[in-house]
């Protein structure tokens, strides 16, 4: 038989027994917080219900803790009596892990329409009784009933526009009870009637919050950030109080530190005479804490007093719920805030100098992935013009993207590669993909902690909401602002740090202070042991990975430098040439340009490891279109068309490219080798210590490497010799890996074409279905995004054990995009010398090595 367990009962057990609200309540309640009577089902009976469809004794468990909380507030559950209103409780869910918004909750359960009379007796305002019925019936209707919103929203909206009011507290006793009618007889007509017994209305929300573990918002978000579809989510059933009974009441969210920025002190919102569904669903926009001082300064002297005493207890930054019913402060839940990076490093930061916290525990407390976005941009305000609109800047940072106003949209549009806005009303937890998808978020309703605020900033993505000079026709595609019209696919520039809006592509400028970053990495140095670097192709990116902390790069890839304009001609030319003097012509031109590059790149990062990959494009990307050819018509167009068909491929990225092309072309090698050997040579004639390296793509077999080390080995008996390794990213030079280790110096994984080799997928076409199968749970997270551990990992530890046992000396880093994926880091941390990302990521590969030393200290593989 399942056990419930009172707030009392169940001080010891964790999280994942109690869920994060259920844990926070009883750790409130124990401190001596103002905190309603509750019981907590356990996530035990969540799963035995989506696995058997019941749960044997949970009825009877319920029923003897029911008992328990009229006894602790002495009122009867669903019935009054004489003076005394009746018992009614809040059914929320709480995960283990933080879930904001996903899940659902049903607020003023056990009422009916007998009970309404009694509450109104009892309070003496029929008003907020009626009030407090129609929520009932609106909310048990949308949860359970599954009754869509729009359909109690239209008439909610009606009754406004009846009484000429703009917001559904203007709404008298009579209004709300008409209402309150009209939502029963709406359920009627559509098969699913509000049932009138308190205890089938407790037994419905606890299933229905329940089967809401598995509702699509919430399996998205579960794929998003990685948690356990297994967990499944405890049920909080907790005493109401109420915020609706008047001026003198209202509910609020807190948070005890500013969740953007960081900054300490409390900061918040409340609203007056509402329930707290009001505040999170964005549909009023409240007002912020500080309000609070002057109609109630006594409730805002507890509430930060409140606030500090959390922060102490729980030594991290506290997000938290509270209602004031007729003056008098209750907390309903507690949890760790969602914040931004910029908010992250600061409070990590700051809370580890105020002694609250050590500096393992800031190092671990920042989430390594979220770094990149402290680096966003912000609006250029010296050429900006005039925003076109101003909301209330709910996540930092400034983005440019196209208009979309529904999750569809948001998928086209990035499926064509264009960046995005999503634009709401207001945003609900089913529009979480779009908002992930999105780079900007824009709500016409809400304030700094709706739905829109809180999921944005855990997303990362700047956000504004409450623009109240918005007006959004999803439906149609299209908003207003003052008569100007914005249509699907319009280019908006939005600024969350200030609230701002702009019609058009705004200039933006790059980041600001990062002072409390560095500082935070500079804590983290001593724990790291592996190494980081970046990829980088030009002297501007090498100098902006030194510049972020890169150790050298781990992959300079020589094909991007071939795309400017001025050099493609030359690479058609060397592809297309039809005997060796017209490929004699185009090697001298790229030689040059070459050698240049490297200059640069080996100048920026003087001192430190460059490791070059030599040519491995598939050949079509540098050749003309075939359409343009037929176009043009001409003879020389016809020449080059025939010779474009004669190379054109089937699969041309499993075609003629990496160490095929080089063995087959060797000239190409040789200019390409040449060229950085040069480079070299003439920098330390300048004085500089430059530190090239070479290493060859895309081998299968440890005979392609003898011939390309027998191509190097001529030129660095001329200009001496360079580490010259392999990248290792088809499974077979995996498995054969103790063949071709000792034929190099290092290998370095290229986890981006092995994680396709090895999956059998393309990362050009896999968006096609990945949605899908991570929607259907086939795959648990994206390959292309974060190492495989089971397969492409296998491969990695078996290449490495194999590797090192050939060739002790053998150096091994990590060069696909996965070095910039904190978990990926974590993973071959053990493993491998060093990882190497795209210049910004270097800071999430920084981080991650060193919380991965602080959790999990190793011996890497095959060293004593």
């Amino acid at each position: 038989m399942v056990q419930v367990y009172l707030l009392s009962e169940a001080r010891g057990l964790g999280k994942e027994v109690l869920g994060g609200k259920g844990f926070g309540l009883v750790e409130m309640a124990q401190a001596g917080f103002p905190v309603p009577p509750a019981f907590i089902v356990p996530t035990e009976a969540c799963r035995a219900y989506l696995k058997e469809g019941a749960v044997p004794g949970l009825e009877e468990a319920v029923a003897a803790k029911m008992a328990a909380l009229e006894g602790l507030v002495g009122k009867r559950f669903g019935r009054g009596e004489g003076a005394t209103p009746p018992l009614l409780v809040s059914v929320r869910s709480g995960a283990p892990v933080s879930m904001p918004g996903m899940m659902d909750t049903i607020l003023n359960l056990g009422l009916t329409l007998e009970g309404v009379g009694a509450l109104a007796r009892a309070t003496g305002n029929p008003r907020f009784a009626w009030d407090t019925f129609r929520r009932l019936v609106q909310m048990y209707g949308e949860v359970v009933l599954g009754v869509e919103a729009q359909a109690f929203e239209a008439l909610l909206e009606e009754a406004k526009r009846g009484r000429g009011v703009g917001a559904d507290s203007a709404l008298g006793a009579e209004d709300l009870e008409e209402l309150s009618f009209r939502f029963l007889r709406l359920l009627e007509e559509r098969g699913t009637p509000f049932p009138m017994d308190p205890w089938a209305q407790l037994q419905g929300a606890i299933e229905a919050v329940f089967k809401s573990w598995q509702n699509p918002r919430a399996r998205a978000y579960r794929r998003i950030y990685g948690i356990p579809e297994e967990m499944g989510t405890a049920v909080v059933v907790q005493a109401m109080v109420f915020g609706n009974l008047g001026e003198d009441s209202g509910t609020g969210v807190g948070f005890t530190r500013n969740p953007a920025t960081g900054e300490k002190g409390l900061y918040g919102e409340y609203l007056r005479n509402a329930q707290g569904e009001d505040v999170v669903a964005g549909v009023r926009t409240p007002e912020p804490l500080e309000a609070l001082k002057a109609y109630a300064p006594g409730v805002y002297e507890e509430l930060r007093g409140v606030a500090e005493r959390l922060e102490r207890h729980f030594r991290d930054m506290q997000d938290f719920e509270f209602t004031v019913e007729r003056g008098r402060l209750f907390l309903l839940q507690t949890r760790s805030g969602k914040r931004t990076a910029k908010a992250a490093v600061r409070i990590a930061v700051e809370m580890a100098e105020e002694g609250l916290i050590s500096r393992e525990e800031a190092l671990l407390r920042v989430e390594a992935n979220a770094l990149p976005g402290l680096l966003r941009p912000e609006v250029d305000r010296e050429k900006a013009p005039k925003p076109l609109l101003k909301g209330l800047p709910a996540s930092p940072g400034a983005a440019i993207g196209h208009a979309v106003f529904s999750n569809e949209a948001a998928e086209r549009l990035s499926a064509q590669g264009l960046p995005t806005i999503l634009v709401r009303p207001e945003t609900t937890p089913e529009d979480i993909t779009g908002m992930y998808l999105s780079r900007g978020i824009l709500t016409a309703r809400g304030g700094l902690t709706s739905h829109a605020a809180v999921v944005a900033r855990g997303l990362g993505v700047p956000a504004v909401v409450g623009a109240e000079a918005l007006r959004v026709f999803p439906e149609a595609g299209r908003a207003l602002v003052d008569g100007v019209e914005i249509r699907e696919g319009d280019l908006l520039t939005l600024d969350g740090g200030t609230g701002e809006v702009f019609l058009g592509a705004v200039p933006l400028l790059e980041e600001g202070d990062t002072a409390l970053l560095e500082k935070l990495l500079a804590w983290a140095e001593p724990h790291r042991r592996l190494g980081v670097r970046a990829n980088a192709d030009t002297p501007e990116d090498a100098k902006r990975a030194r510049a972020l902390g890169a150790e050298g790069i781990g992959l300079c890839r020589t094909e991007h430098m071939f795309f400017a304009q001025e050099r493609l001609p030359y690479v058609q030319r060397l592809i297309l040439a039809k005997d060796e003097e017209e490929e004699e012509e185009a090697l001298k031109h790229l030689f040059a340009f070459q050698k240049e590059d490297f200059k640069g790149i080996l100048k920026a990062m003087d001192g430190l490891p460059v490791t070059v990959r030599l040519l491995d494009p598939p050949l079509h990307e540098f050749l003309p279109s075939e359409e343009e050819l037929r176009k043009r018509g001409d003879e020389e167009a016809k020449a080059l068309l025939e010779r474009v068909e004669a190379l054109k491929e089937v699969n041309p990225m499993l075609g003629f490219r990496g160490v095929r092309l080089l063995l087959l072309r060797p000239k190409i090698f040789r200019m390409q080798l040449r060229a950085l050997l040069e480079a070299a040579r003439e920098l330390r004639e300048e004085g500089l210590d430059p530190r090239p390296e070479v290493m060859v793509p895309l081998v299968a077999d440890p005979k392609e490497v003898e011939r390309a080390r027998a191509l190097a080995e001529e030129l660095f008996q001329e200009y001496g010799p360079i580490p010259f390794g392999t990248m290792l990213e088809t499974p077979r030079a995996c498995l054969l890996a103790g063949e071709i280790a000792p034929l190099v110096d290092f290998f370095s994984f290229g986890t981006n074409d092995l994680t396709q080799m090895t999956f059998g997928l393309s990362r050009d076409d896999a968006g096609r279905f990945l949605p899908r199968y991570l929607e259907e749970g086939l795959f648990p997270f994206d390959p292309t995004e974060r190492l495989d551990e089971k397969g492409v990992g296998r491969l990695l530890q078996l290449a490495v054990e194999e590797g090192r046992r050939a060739n002790p000396r053998l150096k091994l880093g990590l060069c696909g995009e996965h070095g910039g994926e904190a978990g990926s880091v974590r993973f071959v941390e053990p493993l491998l010398d060093y990882v190497s990302a795209s210049p910004y990521r270097v800071l999430t590969a920084r981080l991650a090595a060193a919380q991965a030393g602080l959790e999990r200290p190793r011996v890497p593989v095959g060293v004593e």
